[in-house]
């Protein structure tokens, strides 16, 4: 495990998987919350923040790369956790896969500061762990594939011209890319709330940053689902356990 200064500027991440953490600037919005602070907390101070963000990692790490062995066959379960420290960036978390295949886990500062308490970060870390090992990248690029193969096959029995072929490619990638991500937040919401569990942290609590999120509702070919139903798939993955 190598862990990143948590304060420090880092390289931008490339191939950005489709899971980002809008930036918490809007108040509460209407959905159901978990019970179980009563209110919500006030945020970490920097410098606590940093230490919060930093123990999260040595503790959950292990039991995402554990999980990440027991799952899969032949994946590469060496969890690299970046700091992403460009100004400026809103409150993001994401995975990607380094050159050589390596997972990455990159949190913005934004995301950091704005974190309540360390089970907000164990579920964010947990959430995106778990995109690695479903095998959300590699799912994703294959859908977007398939996709762009059909929208182009029907652009050229219409008769479209080579313009209007490639138009219909881009498109098609960026349909299929959509089509199931919704489908992956929510596994990746399930997986992770099993990880952060297991390393120690409360999931229902460490998701009670939906509630302070702007809700993207249920749109058709949207990157997310509705809040409520994270939430609520949190839960039911809590009971089950």
């Amino acid at each position: 495990m190598k862990l990143l200064n948590a304060l420090g500027a880092f390289a931008v991440i490339a191939l950005l998987s489709a899971c980002e953490v809008a930036p918490i600037q809007t108040g509460p919005i209407p959905v159901d919350r978990p019970q179980t602070t009563g209110q919500a907390s006030p945020r970490l101070s920097a410098s606590a923040a940093a230490r919060s963000f930093v123990q999260v990692v040595r503790t959950l790490e292990p039991v995402a790369e554990r999980e990440c062995r027991n799952r899969t066959t032949g994946m590469n379960c060496d969890f690299n956790i970046v700091v992403d420290g460009r100004p400026g960036q809103p409150a993001n978390a994401f995975q990607t896969l380094d050159e050589n295949g390596r997972p990455i886990v990159a949190f913005t500062l934004a995301l950091i500061a704005d974190a309540r308490n360390e089970d907000e970060l164990a579920f964010v870390l947990g959430h995106e762990a778990a995109h690695h090992i479903a095998g959300h990248i590699e799912r994703q690029q294959q859908n977007a594939m398939a996709g762009a193969v059909i929208f182009a096959g029907l652009a050229t029995l219409s008769g479209g011209d080579a313009n209007a072929v490639r138009t219909a490619q881009e498109l098609g990638a960026e349909v299929g890319a959509r089509r199931y991500s919704k489908d992956f937040e929510l596994e990746a919401d399930a997986l992770g709330t099993i990880i952060t569990a297991r390393a120690g942290y409360d999931p229902l609590r460490g998701a009670e940053f939906f509630t302070r999120i702007p809700d993207p509702g249920d749109r058709f070919l949207g990157t997310h689902p509705p809040n409520n139903a994270r939430i609520d798939i949190v839960r039911r993955t809590m009971a089950g356990l």
